[in-house]
C-alpha cells in the first residue's frame, strides 16, 4: 500500500488527467456514485472513477497498479452480488460509455462497456433487429454477456456470449488488447462466461438477427390454479418453435388495467409467453394456455424493447436471488414448485420463476465455460423487497427454493442469477472441467487477482 503522501499526489493527478469525474470519500456526490441497484449492499470504494473514455480507463487501472489497490468494474451496477463495488478498491465507472454503433449490412453491433439493455436494443430497433439480452432493460450488457446471458431470445438466438464476436479490454497492466477467435483466442473462450475476471471490457461487438416482430402474453391466474397453468405452460414450450419462449411466475398482481381489482397487491400465478413473431401465430401456438381463460390477460404484439420492460426490477429495493438448472419438469416438481410460490412473500416485488431453456441455447457450443445449456429448465427466486425487517423472511424463501428443488437439481448454475454463494458454486457455474484451464488463463492475464469483484477465478 503506497504511502499517503503519494497516495494523495497520486488522487490529485488522476482527479487532473481524466475526462470523467473522480470520487473519493468526503467528496459531494460519493454517496450517489457508490450507490448500486441493489439496496443491500454497501460499500466504500477508495476511489470511484467515472471514465468518459478507454483513455480513462487506462488511466484508472495504471493509477490502481501504482498504489496496489484492487480493481472493482461497474457497467449497469446490476449485480445482486455488488461486484460493481468494493470497499478500499478503485472503482472503474463505465456508465459514461455506453454508445451503440449498429451495422445493419454486418448484422453486427458496437457496444460500449457501460451500455444498458435499453441503449442496446433501443438502438437496434429501428433496423428490425437484435440479439440475446437480458431480461430487464437496466442489466449492464458487458457484465450480462461476459457472464453467459439468457434471456428472452435466447431458445432463438442462442446465448449472448454465443453471439459475442469480439471484446476489447483493458487489462490489469493497463494495456489495451483485442480478443477474437482470431486474436487471444485463449482469452476470447475464456471471457465466454469468465465474467470480469479478466479486465475491463471497454466494447463488445455483438451478432444481431432479424426481429421484425415480437408479441407477448401475459396470462395472471389466482394461485389455487398454478399447477394447471404451468402443465398447460409446459405443454405450450414442449410443441413450440424455438422462437417460442418465456417464464412461468407467481408474482404480486400489478395495478395495470388487465387485472382485475381483486387481483392487484396479491399472490397471482402466471404465464409469460414471448414471440419472435407475429402476435395472430402466437395465439395459435398459445391456445392451451389462453383455454384456461386468465381473470388477467394481455395479448398483444409490441415492441421487444418494451417487452424488456415489463419486469424491470426497481432500483433501491432490497434484492437476493438464487437459481438452480433443472434434469426437467415433471409433475412431482410442478407440485413443489407451485407450493413454494404460496409461500413467496406478498406484497413484494419478489418473483418466483422458471424459465424454459432449449433450442439454439442447447444447440451452441458446448466449449464454451457455460455448463447449464443443456438443462430444460431452470428455477429462479427472485426476492425484492423494501423493509430491511424483511430480510430473514425473503433471503429464507430464496433458500427454501433452492432446497425445495435440489433434487431435480442439474448441479450447475448461471452465475449472473446468484449472489456470492461460494466457490463451489463459481466451479458449476462455470463447470469445473473448465477451470484449470480459466486460472491458467486468469495467471495469464490477472496473475495478482487486480479484478477480483466478482465470481472470482483464482490465478493458478
Amino acid at each position: 500500500m503506497a504511502s499517503l503522501s503519494k497516495a494523495g499526489a497520486a488522487l490529485a493527478a488522476l482527479r487532473e488527467a481524466l475526462t470523467g469525474e473522480v470520487f473519493a470519500p468526503g467528496d459531494a456526490g460519493y454517496d450517489d456514485a457508490r450507490t448500486v441497484f441493489n439496496a443491500m449492499i454497501d460499500r466504500r470504494p477508495a476511489v470511484i472513477a467515472q471514465c468518459a473514455d478507454t483513455a480513462d480507463v487506462v488511466r484508472t487501472v495504471r493509477f490502481a497498479r501504482d498504489l496496489d489497490l484492487p480493481v472493482a468494474v461497474r457497467g449497469g451496477g446490476h449485480s445482486v452480488a455488488g461486484n460493481a463495488l468494493g470497499d478500499g478498491a478503485v472503482v472503474v465507472d463505465l456508465r459514461r460509455m455506453h454508445g451503440v454503433e449498429v451495422d445493419p449490412g454486418a448484422r453486427s453491433v458496437r457496444v460500449g462497456g457501460g451500455a444498458l439493455m435499453s441503449h442496446l436494443d433501443l438502438a437496434c430497433a429501428p433496423y428490425g433487429l437484435a440479439t440475446t439480452g437480458g431480461r430487464v432493460s437496466t442489466t449492464g450488457v458487458g457484465g450480462f454477456v461476459l457472464g453467459g446471458g439468457t434471456g428472452w431470445l435466447d431458445r432463438a438466438f442462442g446465448l449472448a456470449a454465443d453471439n459475442l464476436r469480439s471484446v476489447e479490454l483493458v487489462t490489469a497492466d493497463a494495456e489495451e488488447v483485442r480478443a477474437s477467435p482470431e486474436e487471444h483466442p485463449e482469452l476470447f473462450w475464456a471471457l465466454h462466461g469468465g465474467g470480469g475476471n479478466f479486465g475491463v471490457a471497454t466494447t463488445l461487438t455483438l451478432r444481431l438477427h432479424d426481429l421484425p416482430e415480437f408479441a407477448v402474453a401475459l396470462l395472471l391466474h389466482p394461485p389455487e390454479g398454478g399447477p394447471e397453468v404451468v402443465r398447460a405452460f409446459r405443454e405450450v414450450i414442449g410443441a413450440g418453435p424455438d422462437r417460442l419462449s418465456g417464464a412461468l411466475l407467481y408474482i404480486t398482481g400489478p395495478p395495470e388495467e388487465f387485472v382485475p381489482q381483486e387481483m392487484v397487491g396479491r399472490l397471482v400465478c402466471g404465464a409469460l409467453v414471448t414471440y419472435a413473431g407475429g402476435v395472430a401465430d402466437l395465439r395459435e401456438l398459445i391456445a392451451p394456455l389462453l383455454a384456461l381463460r386468465a381473470p388477467g390477460e394481455l395479448v398483444a404484439e409490441l415492441p421487444y424493447a418494451a417487452v424488456q420492460c415489463m419486469i424491470d426490477d426497481p432500483p433501491g429495493m432490497r434484492n437476493y436471488w438464487s437459481a438452480e438448472y433443472l434434469t426437467g419438469l415433471p409433475d412431482d416438481l410442478v407440485d413443489v414448485y407451485c407450493s413454494l410460490g404460496e409461500r413467496m412473500p406478498v406484497p413484494t416485488g419478489t418473483q418466483h420463476i422458471l424459465f424454459p431453456q432449449g433450442g439454439a441455447l442447447a444447440a451452441g457450443p458446448h466449449d464454451y465455460p457455460v455448463p447449464y445449456r443443456d438443462a430444460p429448465w431452470s428455477a429462479h427466486p427472485f426476492a425484492v423487497w423494501e423493509d430491511p425487517a424483511d430480510d430473514e423472511r425473503a433471503v429464507s424463501w430464496v433458500r427454501e427454493v433452492r432446497s425445495g428443488v435440489e433434487p431435480w437439481s442439474t448441479g450447475d448454475v448461471y452465475l449472473n442469477f446468484i449472489g456470492d454463494e461460494g466457490a463451489e458454486r463459481v466451479g458449476a457455474g462455470l463447470g469445473v472441467g473448465n477451470m484449470l484451464r480459466l486460472e491458467k488463463a486468469k495467471r495469464a492475464w490477472d496473475p495478482d487477482n487486480v479484478f477480483r469483484f466478482n465470481h472470482n477465478i483464482r490465478p493458478l
